[in-house]
C-alpha cells in the first residue's frame, strides 16, 4: 500500500470513530451533566469523556489492530506500528456549561510523522479532516486565509490560565496578554485548542496560541492547518527537547496563510525561553525525531 493510500485509510478510520460518538455527545450536551475534577478546579471531566474514549478506542482497535493509542482520559493502550493520539471532547469545560465550543480530536502517526487527522465539531456538524494529499472541511478542500497584519487580526488564545500565572508570573502573565489586546484587532479566549486550530486552517481566524497543550489536543489539528497552508510553530515550553517532534510540544503558535504577526510570536519565544530557563527537571524524550 502506498503512502498516500495508507494515509487516506487511517484518515477514513479516524472520521468513522469521531462520527460514532457524534449522537451520544449530542445528546449529552446541555443536559444535566456531572462534573468531576482532575489536577484541580479548572480541569474538568465528565462521564461523557471517558464512555466516548472507551467507544473510539473500541473502534479505532477493531479497524486497526496494529495500533497503540494515547487517550486522555485511558492513557496508552494496545501496541502496534501505528500511533493515535485521542481527545474523545478537547474543551470539556464549554461541553459541561453549555458553550458549544467544543470538539473530538483523532490523529493517526505513523514512523513519527502524522498521516492523519480529524477535528470534529458535533454542534455545528463541522468536520475538519486532513491527510498526506490535503485538507477539508465537510469534504471539501479548504486553504488558510489570513489577513497580513496584526493590527487587523484576530487572535484565539486561552493564556493566560492560573498555571501560567504560576509558572510566568501574574504581572508578567497579564502583561503579556495586555500588550496583544492592544496589537491585535481582536482577542478571544474560546477554549479548545483543536478547534482553534481548526479555525485557523478553515481561515475563520487568524490565528490562535496556546501554553499548555498535550499531543491529543493538537496533533489532529497540526496536519489540518498545515496541509491548509497554515504556519504552525511549536514551542518547547522547557519541558521536551529542542528535537522532540512538534505535537509533543506543550505550547504553538499557528497562523494562518499570509499573516505576519511579529508581536504574537515574540511574545510567545519569550515566553517558552523564559519557562526554559526556569526548568529544572528531567526533560521528556519519548517523543523525539
Amino acid at each position: 500500500m502506498t503512502v498516500s493510500r495508507e494515509s487516506s485509510r487511517l484518515l477514513s478510520v479516524a472520521q468513522r470513530a469521531a462520527l460514532e460518538v457524534r449522537d451520544p455527545l449530542r445528546e449529552a450536551f446541555r443536559s444535566t451533566i456531572a462534573v468531576d475534577y482532575k489536577v484541580d478546579l479548572h480541569d474538568v471531566v465528565t462521564e461523557h469523556d471517558k464512555r466516548s474514549e472507551e467507544a473510539i478506542t473500541a473502534f479505532i482497535m477493531r479497524e486497526v489492530p496494529d495500533s497503540v493509542l494515547l487517550g486522555e482520559e485511558g492513557g496508552s493502550v494496545g501496541s502496534g506500528s501505528i500511533q493515535w493520539y485521542v481527545d474523545p471532547i478537547d474543551g470539556t469545560s464549554n461541553f459541561a456549561r453549555g458553550l458549544a465550543f467544543w470538539c473530538v480530536s483523532i490523529a493517526a502517526v505513523v514512523e513519527g510523522e502524522i498521516a492523519a487527522g480529524v477535528v470534529y465539531d458535533p454542534i455545528s456538524d463541522n468536520l475538519f479532516t486532513a491527510d498526506l494529499d490535503g485538507a477539508y472541511l465537510n469534504g471539501r478542500r479548504i486553504v488558510s486565509q489570513a489577513v497580513p497584519h496584526e493590527q487587523h487580526a484576530t487572535l484565539i488564545t486561552g493564556y493566560p490560565m492560573t498555571r501560567d500565572f504560576r509558572l510566568d508570573g501574574k504581572r508578567q502573565s497579564l502583561d503579556d496578554i495586555g500588550l496583544l489586546i492592544e496589537t491585535f484587532s481582536t482577542v478571544r479566549r474560546p477554549g479548545s485548542a483543536a478547534l482553534s486550530i481548526a479555525h485557523v486552517a478553515a481561515g475563520w481566524v487568524d490565528a490562535a496560541a496556546g501554553f499548555g497543550v498535550n499531543p491529543w489536543d493538537v496533533t489532529a489539528a497540526i496536519l489540518i492547518l498545515r496541509q491548509a497552508r497554515g504556519t504552525y510553530l511549536p514551542l518547547t515550553l522547557g519541558k521536551v527537547d529542542e528535537a522532540a517532534k512538534d505535537y509533543a510540544c506543550p505550547g504553538y503558535v499557528a497562523i494562518g496563510e499570509g499573516g505576519n504577526y511579529p508581536t504574537l510570536t515574540g511574545i510567545a519565544k519569550r515566553i517558552s525561553e523564559r519557562r526554559r530557563t526556569l526548568s529544572s527537571g528531567p526533560r521528556v524524550s519519548a517523543a523525539k525525531a
